[in-house]
C-alpha cells in the first residue's frame, strides 16, 4: 500500500514538474507579430525618402534591420497565402491572381497554416486582425478554420474605409460575426491590435497578424491627415494621408507592446504584399509597380526587430529572402516542429536576418495572370540574373508568341538594358526553373473577372452554413 501511494505520489509530482517545464518555456518564448501593409509602394515611406511620415515603420528598420531584398508576389491573395503555408501558392491553385468577391475558391483545409503550427509550440492566443483575403464563400475559408482563435476585420480587399462596405454589403466581422462599426478602418484595426496584445496573458505567448488593408483603394482618408500634405494633389495626397494613418497605426501595436515591456522579447515584422500601384504610389527607383513581375511590383518595403534574438541595430540585410520564408522563421523563433513530409518552398533565414550566415542562391518564381489568360506572366529571379516571360503558354512551339527579357540585377539593379541576347545560357538555365515550376501548378483562382457579371454579394457577408 505503502508503495503504491509512493508510486502515486511520483507520478503526480512528475505531471507537475512536466506540466511546470512546459509553462516556463511557454513564457520564454517570443510574441510574434506580424504586420502587412496593402499596396505601399518602395519609395513611401520615410526610410527610403519619402515625405511621407512614417516614424513608426522607420524605427523598425531603424531598431531592427531593413529587409533590403524581400521578395513577394506581384498582387495580394498569393502573397498572403504564401505566408499562410511557406508554400508558392502554385502549389495549391492560388497564384494566378486574387480572390474576388464572387469567387468560390479559398485557401484548402489540406494546406498546413502558421498558425496551426504554432498552436503545437504553445502559442494559444492567435489573431489575425485586418484583412483575410483567402476565401469566403464557404465555412472552411474562415480564418477560424485554419488555425486562429480570434479574427477581426474583413473578408475582401477593397472595402469603403468608413462604411465597411464591399459591393453594397458590410464586409466587417469579429469572429463569425458581422458587426456595424462607421469608423475609419485603419483605427479600427489598429485600436484592436493594441487591445488584443494587452489582453493577452504574460506568461502565455501569443501571435498576432495584422494585415491592414491600407493603402489601398479605395483612396480615402481622413480630413486631419490630409491636411499634412497641402503640396500634393488628387490620389497622391489621398494615398499620403492613408499611409500616415497607416503608420499611426503601427506606433499604436508598437506602443502596446512597450507599455508591457516586452519589446525585446517581441518579433515584429513588416512589409507589404506587393508593390505600389502604378502612377499614384511610388516605387523608384524601382522599375515596375503593382502586378508587374519587376522589382517594383515584387520587391518591397520590409523591416525586423527582435532584439533579444538578435535583429537589432539598424543593419541592413542584402540577403534575397520574402513571404515563403516566414513560416519556417518563425517556426523556428518560435520553437514549433514542421511535420516530416510537409513540403516548403521557403527556408529559415533567421540566422542571415543575425548576420550569422549567408543564404544560397536560390532561384525565386513568379507567376501572374490576373486580366487574362493570354497574358500570363512568369519570372525567375536569383542573385545576379532575372528572367521575365510573357505570353499564353509557358512551353508554346511558337516562340514568336513568348517574349522573354533578361536582366543583370547585379550591375542593373533598376532593369534598364534587356540583355537576353548576349545571355543565352543564362537564361535558358532560368527557363529550365520556370518549367519545373509550372508543372507544380493546379488549376484554383481563375482571372480576376471571371464569374462577376450578375454576382449578388450575401446579406452582410455572411459566410453561408452548409
Amino acid at each position: 500500500m505503502k508503495c503504491s501511494l509512493l508510486n502515486l505520489f511520483l507520478i503526480c509530482f512528475g505531471v507537475m514538474v512536466v506540466q511546470t517545464r512546459t509553462l516556463l518555456e511557454a513564457a520564454d518564448k517570443p510574441n510574434i507579430v506580424v504586420i502587412v501593409a496593402d499596396d505601399l509602394g518602395w519609395a513611401d515611406v520615410g526610410y527610403h525618402g519619402s515625405d511621407i511620415q512614417t516614424p513608426n515603420i522607420d524605427s523598425i528598420a531603424k531598431e531592427g534591420v531593413a529587409l533590403d531584398r524581400f521578395y513577394v508576389c506581384p498582387m495580394c491573395s498569393p502573397t498572403r497565402a504564401g505566408l499562410m503555408t511557406g508554400r508558392y501558392p502554385n502549389r495549391f491553385g492560388m497564384m494566378r491572381a486574387v480572390i474576388p468577391p464572387w469567387r468560390n475558391f479559398g485557401l484548402p483545409s489540406s494546406e498546413v497554416t502558421l498558425p496551426e503550427l504554432l498552436k503545437t509550440a504553445g502559442y494559444k492566443r492567435r489573431g489575425i486582425i485586418g484583412k483575410w483575403h483567402l476565401g469566403h464563400a464557404k465555412p472552411e475559408h474562415h480564418p477560424l478554420e485554419h488555425g486562429f482563435n480570434y479574427f477581426y476585420g474583413h473578408y475582401n480587399g477593397a472595402i469603403d474605409y468608413f462604411t465597411h462596405e464591399r459591393e453594397g454589403e458590410t464586409d466587417w466581422h469579429r469572429n463569425h460575426d458581422t458587426v456595424h462599426e462607421e469608423v475609419y478602418s485603419t483605427d479600427l484595426l489598429a485600436a484592436d491590435a493594441a487591445k488584443f496584445i494587452s489582453d493577452s496573458p504574460e506568461d502565455s505567448p501569443y501571435f498576432l497578424y495584422v494585415p491592414f488593408n491600407a493603402p489601398h483603394s479605395p483612396f480615402q482618408a481622413k480630413e486631419e491627415d490630409l491636411k499634412k500634405y497641402p503640396h500634393r494633389k488628387g490620389n497622391k495626397k489621398i494615398l499620403a494621408a492613408m499611409i500616415d494613418s497607416l503608420d499611426q497605426g503601427v506606433g499604436i501595436i508598437l506602443d502596446a507592446i512597450e507599455k508591457r515591456g516586452e519589446e525585446d522579447n517581441t518579433f515584429v515584422i513588416f512589409f507589404s504584399d506587393n508593390g505600389g500601384v502604378n502612377k499614384v504610389a511610388d516605387n523608384k527607383p524601382l522599375r515596375g509597380a503593382k502586378l508587374t513581375p519587376y522589382e517594383g511590383g515584387i520587391r518591397v518595403v520590409a523591416c525586423a526587430r527582435y532584439p533579444q534574438g538578435g535583429l537589432k541595430g539598424g543593419k541592413t540585410i542584402e540577403s534575397r529572402c520574402g513571404y515563403i520564408d516566414l513560416l519556417p522563421t518563425l517556426c523556428d523563433v518560435a520553437g514549433a516542429v514542421i511535420p516530416e513530409g510537409l513540403t516548403l518552398d521557403g527556408v529559415d533565414v533567421l540566422a542571415a536576418w543575425q548576420g550569422k550566415s549567408q543564404l544560397a542562391d536560390r532561384v525565386w518564381m513568379t507567376y501572374e495572370a490576373q486580366g487574362n489568360n493570354a497574358d500570363k506572366v512568369w519570372a525567375a529571379t536569383g542573385d545576379r540574373w532575372k528572367l521575365i516571360m510573357k505570353g499564353p503558354a509557358l512551353a508554346a512551339i511558337d516562340p514568336s508568341r513568348i517574349k522573354a527579357e533578361l536582366y543583370d540585377l547585379a550591375n542593373d539593379p533598376f532593369e534598364t538594358e534587356d540583355v537576353l541576347a548576349s545571355h543565352h545560357l543564362e537564361a535558358a538555365m532560368l527557363m529550365l526553373k520556370l518549367n519545373e515550376f509550372t508543372l507544380w501548378g493546379i488549376d484554383g483562382v481563375p482571372v480576376y473577372r471571371e464569374g462577376r457579371e450578375g454576382f449578388v454579394a450575401p446579406k452582410d457577408w455572411m459566410i453561408p452554413k452548409e
